[in-house]
């Protein structure tokens, strides 16, 4: 639990000092701050607890916001950004609290039989902070995605309450010292302590100024400007393993996930896992009857093969024909597949996009849409693709997680179908080929966002505010280079001005670019150039194709109305 906290309270700490807490600095230095100077404002006396009450309405709302508001909206029926939007409204109201005193009485009118009836405008803060709260958006990192998964899946025990409760008082801590550093200069500074009437006039504009932005999502364009100088720290955070592992006690295992450590990724033979987890928070469904839901509880008496996949996932693409392939031959003996199509891009959430990929791979077993990767965490899983072979008894009886393994799942499929039903009619072994490459050879899968890159060989900081790239004179292996002008973004990046260029070198057979909008990309591969016509929603273009694997470079000319997402090696 010590261990948790500190977890927590460390990626606050992060968090804190990131680049996302920006666009509230302004309200919590004269809002939080400097109006809760200790001094004779116009004719009352303010109360030196302001700072500190903002700051704890914001860690309480905030808590309780990302623990439950997700679950507890659901189960009213309300849209998920309703506290958003509510919060911004109480800004609003608050602001306009603060530059028209007659307003504020009507505020706290209601509250005229509390003895103390501040509601944020002036003493208490309490109030602002509890609206704070609701519009304040971390940087996600380790430990947040930790903690919105447990919330948005309503596994909310002592440790997920505990890690949450640190991390907002950790990302709070830098808050509370900017309110307390505007106080202190409030009252140090005569002019201040003359001027209470006019901090607050300039704190009520700077709130429903930051609604506003709130409202038309400019903060995201503010951070963008700004380098994320936090990137490497959160990089150390999610790369420990005591932070993993301390992370996976701390909300993804459960007494319904936890014997699915007794599995050996890729066994020869059958092992004893538990009962399998349930498929749950499912935004939608795929080739079911009118969109029903699949409930593996139904499914006793039945092997069940759940495949975790995403569509432009090349590994995925890989596999995919072998579970298509399995589903085929064994559906009429006693196997059922479902993909739990779990996303690794947002544009993976749009079912349009995930039917158009399954209908392209000839899926038509049931595929899950699991956008909220709620059954992906209550398989604990972490790879795309993974397999979990479930017996007629509901029982985890195998895992797979990655390429390969199919002559060896295919044979612990039909010994399962064989214990299932001694009399079941099997047809011949499949025969795919498999096509898994040697990953020690080949490039990693290289991601273009600035969350994710980790081979990128230019001299310039990747990051979102650097704009213009100029191609390295030297370029080592297994890395990629921009030349132009870019706008870089978390997951994807695109070419500004005349368009930018990509070069890449990489150890492979087969090369696939993950793109989307509309246009035409220039691939110079050697003495070969090719033009490849990009249109519609993202996925993945052949930009190489060889026959062994080998070394070599590509130069990918991208114009603007194109964006590039990653390559895949093959």
């Amino acid at each position: 639990m010590l261990a948790l906290a500190l977890i927590g309270l460390a990626g606050g700490l992060i968090t804190g000092i990131s680049p996302c807490i920006l666009p509230v600095l302004p309200v919590i230095l004269l809002s939080g701050g400097a109006q809760g100077a200790r001094s004779e404002g116009d004719g009352r006396r303010s109360s030196g607890w302001r700072p500190y009450l903002v700051i704890a309405g914001l860690v309480v709302s905030f808590t309780l916001v990302t623990l439950i508001g997700s679950l507890l909206l659901s189960l009213l029926g309300l849209p998920q950004d309703v506290l958003r939007w509510a919060g911004i409204v109480v800004l609003v109201l608050i602001g306009i609290g603060l530059i028209v005193p007659r307003f504020q009485e009507l505020l706290e009118a209601p509250f005229s039989r509390i003895p103390r009836r501040e509601v944020g405008t002036d003493r208490g803060g309490f109030g602002l902070g509890l609206a704070l709260g609701t519009v304040y958006v971390p940087c996600a990192g380790p430990v947040l995605a930790a903690i919105t998964v447990a919330g948005s899946t309503g596994r909310v025990g002592v440790e997920t309450i505990v890690l949450t409760a640190s991390f907002a008082v950790g990302a709070a801590a830098p808050l509370l010292a900017f309110a307390l550093a505007g106080r202190g200069m409030a009252e140090r500074l005569a002019a201040f302590r003359r001027r209470q009437r006019g901090i607050r006039l300039a704190g009520g504009v700077v709130m429903i100024a930051l609604a506003v932005g709130l409202a038309f999502n400019l903060p995201q364009a503010l951070q963008r400007l700004v380098p994320d100088y936090t990137a490497d720290l959160q990089r150390e955070l999610a790369g420990s393993d005591e932070v993993a592992e301390a992370l996976d006690l701390g909300g993804l295992v459960t007494d319904e996930n936890r014997q699915l450590s007794e599995c050996t990724n890729g066994a020869a033979e059958l092992e004893s896992c538990g009962p399998a987890p349930s498929i749950r928070g499912i935004s939608g469904w795929l080739n079911t009857p009118g969109g029903e839901p699949v409930d593996l509880d139904d499914l006793r008496g039945r092997v069940v093969l759940v495949d975790f996949w995403a569509y432009s996932c090349i590994n995925c693409q890989r596999s995919i024909p072998h579970v298509v392939a399995w589903d085929e031959a064994y559906r009429d003996a006693g196997l059922t597949v479902i993909g739990v199509h779990s996303p690794e891009y947002a544009f993976e959430k749009e079912a349009r996009n995930v039917a158009a990929g399954a209908e392209s791979f000839g899926i038509e077993y049931p595929v899950a849409l699991d956008d909220s990767l709620s059954t992906w965490t209550n398989y604990r899983n972490r790879y795309w693709p993974a397999h979990y072979l479930i017996d007629a008894d509901g029982t985890v009886r195998h895992v797979a997680f990655g390429e390969g393994h199919y002559e060896r799942t295919e044979r612990l499929i039909r010994e399962l179908l064989r214990s299932a039903d001694p009399a079941a009619s099997l047809p011949e072994p499949t025969e795919v080929a498999d096509e898994t490459p040697n990953v020690g050879t080949l490039t990693p899968e290289t991601f273009l966002g600035t969350t994710k890159q980790v081979n990128f060989a230019g001299d310039e900081p990747y990051r979102r505010s650097t704009t213009a790239f100029t191609l390295p004179e030297r370029q080592p292996a297994d890395s990629f280079a921009l030349e132009g002008g870019w706008a870089l973004d978390t997951q994807a990046i695109a070419p500004e001005g005349d368009g930018g260029a990509i070069r890449l070198r990489f150890t492979a057979a087969e090369v696939r670019m993950v793109v989307s909008g509309e246009g035409t990309i220039v691939v110079r591969d050697g003495d070969d150039t090719r033009r490849i016509a990009v249109g519609g929603v993202p996925r993945s273009y052949a930009v190489h194709e060889g026959a062994d694997v080998g070394d070599g470079e590509l130069l990918v000319e991208v114009p603007v109305g194109v964006t590039a997402y990653s390559f895949t090696f093959g």
